[in-house]
């Protein structure tokens, strides 16, 4: 049989397809809530139409968004039983306490709060209502929190012990394994991730109606906080990238080498920016090295060594040699290199592109204002247009802006993938490989079959996506009524009414 074919391997195939497609809407979901809830408390404290504008329309992206990734997040809990059997049944003391509390507590939170905040806009008074949209954000951060808690002792597992009898794993530390560092390395890291991704969503799409000189005031207040939710969400990715790679380092050193393809054991390590040639030998590789680069990202420091390939693999076959008898225990090494550069490459090219963009627009915005009210009379300051936002920020920046919107979702897929298959080839890292893990009854026609039905289905819900995102970014921001901006100043009332007229009015707040 092709070993391409195998059940193990379509069952990968199929966790990895589905995975990556669902965490294309998580970063948006994490981020979109936030900064939604920010432009909604700033319509709530200055009472400026296009805050409120701002605030319907990006909140109805979000919704879109929080939808899709609700229906496809469905399908991952049930691939643990249909072709992970194995490894649910191992793990599932362990991770049926992280999943459960994200089922009980965070996503409870948001599907309530979610509703309260859509249906509730002209029922309830503007601070409790804009509280609504702040308790969605926070529960769309815990949620994520949870799960990479129970992703998180996949990589490195801690609080837990075997029982043989069994052969299950137990849990022995609840907060071990919910605090562990890993657990809090890679929250930060992903939470940095999603608002970058968020950021540039939101820049690219300021921008492309400012290219068209629409809805210029509420696109120019939406571009500026995606400029610096867009720099800052950078720069601590940065910083929390180089700290989960120490701790990578430290936990895998296997992934860590096939990041660089780093055959043999170096010191200094460097770090190539790009590589010419097979990276899959131990030769033949022509590559653009930046020195002791890698050594910083494994220690701190420039100078020590960083194992290799060749004689970490070598420690790991003496190491688990009487339990897990492994032949080889590398990963894909094209994959793990090519997949660590893209998510820096994508994520960055966002960053450098945020950087630019809050520099050419700093000061412009606020002297504008002056413009309009008569404080400013120097034309060369005006902002009716794209093109007069500052002398040296053309049409170019705009359409740059609106094609890499999408550079830090391309970064997150990336990231994942480096994340799981540079783990390989363990499931759960030093305790369970991936081929113990899969479904032992489920037969190699039975994912294919799977796998092309979710492919498929997918595949449809990208295109609803695509085009009911389309719709909305292209209606632009929504026209508001009288009684959008005089919303009831107590539970139930509509948007103007008096005290005496909302007591006559049915409890439509309460079903």
């Amino acid at each position: 049989m092709n070993l391409a074919l195998a059940p193990e391997t379509l069952a990968r195939w199929q966790f990895g397809i589905t995975t990556v497609y669902h965490f294309l809407f998580v970063p948006l979901t994490i981020s979109l809530a936030t900064l939604t809830a920010i432009l909604q408390t700033a319509w709530v404290r200055t009472n400026k139409e296009k805050y409120l504008k701002a605030t319907r329309f990006w909140g109805k992206l979000f919704l879109i968004n929080i939808a899709m990734g609700v229906v496809t997040g469905i399908v991952q809990e049930f691939q643990f039983g249909m072709n992970w059997s194995a490894y649910s049944r191992f793990v599932g003391d362990i991770f049926g306490a992280p999943l459960a509390f994200e089922a009980l507590i965070a996503f409870f939170m948001e599907s309530t709060f979610i509703g309260l905040w859509i249906f509730g806009r002209d029922k309830l008074p503007k601070k409790l209502h804009l509280a609504t949209i702040w308790l969605v954000a926070f529960g769309t951060v815990a949620s994520a929190y949870f799960i990479l808690a129970a992703n998180s002792w996949m990589q490195h597992p801690v609080g837990y012990r075997i029982n043989h009898e069994s052969g299950r794993a137990e849990m022995t530390d609840f907060f071990g394994i919910l605090f562990q560092n890993t657990a809090l390395a890679q929250f930060f890291h992903t939470m940095t991730a999603a608002f970058l991704t968020g950021a540039a969503f939101m820049v690219g799409i300021s921008a492309y109606h400012l290219l068209r000189k629409k809805h210029i005031p509420v696109m120019r207040t939406s571009l500026r906080l995606g400029l610096v939710t867009l720099v800052a969400a950078g720069m601590l990715t940065v910083v929390s990238g180089d700290r989960l790679g120490k701790i990578m380092y430290e936990q895998q050193p296997m992934k860590m080498a096939s990041a660089e393809a780093l055959w043999e054991t170096q010191a200094p390590a460097p770090f190539s920016v790009f590589s010419y040639g097979d990276v899959d030998k131990g030769h033949n590789k022509v590559a653009i090295e930046i020195p002791g680069v890698l050594s910083f990202l494994a220690h701190d420091n420039f100078y020590e060594a960083v194992p290799g390939i060749n004689d970490t693999n070598a420690h790991l076959k003496e190491k688990y040699r009487d339990t897990v008898g492994l032949d080889d225990y590398r990963p894909n090494i094209p994959v793990a290199y090519w997949s660590f550069r893209w998510m820096i490459g994508f994520g960055m090219a966002s960053f450098a592109l945020g950087a630019a963009g809050l520099y050419l627009t700093r000061r412009r915005f606020w002297l504008s204002e002056k413009l309009r009210t008569g404080e400013d009379e120097r034309p060369r300051l005006a902002l009716t247009n794209h093109r007069e936002l500052h002398p040296r920020l053309g049409t170019w920046y705009w359409r740059l802006s609106v094609l890499t919107l999408g550079f830090p979702l391309i970064a997150n897929a990336w990231g994942w993938i480096f994340t799981e298959t540079g783990r390989q080839p363990w499931v759960v890292y030093g305790v369970l490989p991936t081929a113990s893990a899969v479904s032992p009854s489920v037969s190699q026609g039975e994912v294919l079959t799977s796998l092309i039905v979710f492919t498929s289905l997918y595949a449809i819900l990208a295109v609803v996506e695509v085009r009911l995102l389309t719709k909305y970014v292209k209606a632009g921001p929504p026209e508001l009524t009288e009684a959008d901006l005089n919303p009831p100043t107590r539970i139930g009332g509509g948007g103007g009414d008096t005290d005496a007229d909302a007591e006559d009015r049915p409890m439509a707040f309460s079903y």
